[in-house]
């Protein structure tokens, strides 16, 4: 499985972007699709993730409420739409595929294949 991160930038607090993840190869094989973020400062932390068949979402206290994952399976693509944007928001954002169906969603560890990552830059 390949992950190819686009998308991001840079806005003002309050605005909005849009990372979207494109995937490809063993696309059957995935179970779980996962957004994860980085500063320098902090460890890599779980944003949101989405079941890849039944498309259920699950996201961090942080961003629930700003932010929606979806994907469109026929694409092979997952989307995050990041709304209501924070100074705190600012990180490296990583797209990730679970295929083996081992842990928790929010949990890295869980996942077997991971995107380059894309800069998010908010402003305040």
């Amino acid at each position: 499985v390949q992950l190819q991160a686009s998308g991001g930038g840079r806005a003002q607090a309050g605005g909005y972007l849009r990372v979207s993840c494109v995937v490809s190869g063993r696309t059957f094989e995935i179970i779980t699709m996962g957004w994860f973020r980085q500063t320098p400062e902090k460890e890599r932390e779980f944003v949101a993730a989405i079941t890849w068949v039944g498309g259920s979402p699950y996201y961090a206290d942080s961003v629930k409420g700003r932010f929606t994952v979806s994907r469109d399976r026929a694409e092979n693509t997952v989307l995050l739409q990041m709304n209501a944007l924070k100074p705190e928001d600012t990180a490296v954002y990583y797209c990730a595929a679970d295929t083996s169906l081992e842990g928790r969603v929010i949990s890295e560890k869980s996942y077997d294949y991971w995107g380059q990552g894309t800069e998010v830059t908010v402003s305040s």
